[in-house]
């Protein structure tokens, strides 16, 4: 187990790495698009829309525990789908697991959050957000992340392998499912009927479960209702992704 783990941080290193050959600017150019998002919808929704505090917290305060996870989640997923035919030179020796091929993309993705997250907190300390033991709860909703990224890595991953158009599939979803959640906009303005309906997309559960670790201090086991709505879809994902995975897996060579 240890030596897998090992191979797929040097994997991951190595791909995190391979982005920026070539680039003069190398690892700026990573931020750059996430924050210039982060700027325009400020811009938009706070100097233009002008929109009020939510719940007494500026906007921009309020916005970051929301698009900080999103930032990971549609980076991971939408680069674990084609982990796979990245890794097919692997893939073809036999001595290598191929398990741990969409471990190495998320991976890679993980190591630009870190880094997202410490800038979070700077701004969320540069508005005088005073540290609380709560802010610890992120840790939970960073694995509940984590595990909803590689159930949906498995699944694509294969299915790309065969299906070509599976990665513009999934990246209509993220725009989509961008929306879907609560990133923009306090879901508690909508009616109950479509805040019942946003549950059911398992990314609102780290939204919000962000926000009320950094901002709200409250407790993931207070709302056991979407904790277990959350885990019974995630862990179906899970399943189902393993399983098509597994499956498919004794083709990939063949086809690649």
């Amino acid at each position: 187990m240890f030596e897998k783990l090992k191979l797929i941080v040097v994997l991951a290193r190595s791909d995190f790495q391979k982005r920026f050959i070539g680039s003069f600017l190398g690892i700026f150019w990573m931020f750059v698009q996430p924050v210039v998002s982060v700027v325009i919808y400020y811009c938009v929704f706070q100097l233009g829309f002008r929109n009020n505090p939510v719940d007494g917290i500026p906007y921009v305060v309020w916005l970051l525990p929301g698009i900080i996870p999103w930032f990971f989640f549609n980076d991971a997923v939408a680069n674990g789908v084609s982990s796979v035919e990245a890794y097919k030179n692997w893939i073809k020796k036999l001595s290598f697991d191929v398990r741990i091929v969409p471990m190495v993309r998320v991976t890679a993705s993980f190591f630009l959050h870190l880094l997202f997250m410490v800038v979070m907190i700077v701004v969320l300390l540069l508005y005088r957000c005073t540290p609380t033991v709560w802010w610890l709860q992120c840790l939970y909703y960073e694995v509940a992340n984590l595990v909803l990224i590689i159930a949906l890595s498995y699944l694509t991953s294969s299915i790309n392998v065969f299906v070509k158009d599976m990665g513009q599939f999934v990246n209509v979803l993220l725009q989509f499912g961008f929306w879907v959640a609560p990133i923009m906009y306090n879901p508690e303005i909508m009616p109950d009927w479509i805040q019942a309906i946003l549950k059911w997309n398992p990314f609102t559960y780290i939204v919000v479960g962000y926000r009320d670790s950094f901002l709200f201090e409250t407790g993931f086991w207070t709302k056991p209702g979407d904790l277990l709505q959350f885990w019974i879809i995630t862990l179906v994902l899970l399943v189902v992704g393993h399983v098509v995975y597994r499956r498919l897996q004794p083709h990939f060579a063949d086809v690649l």
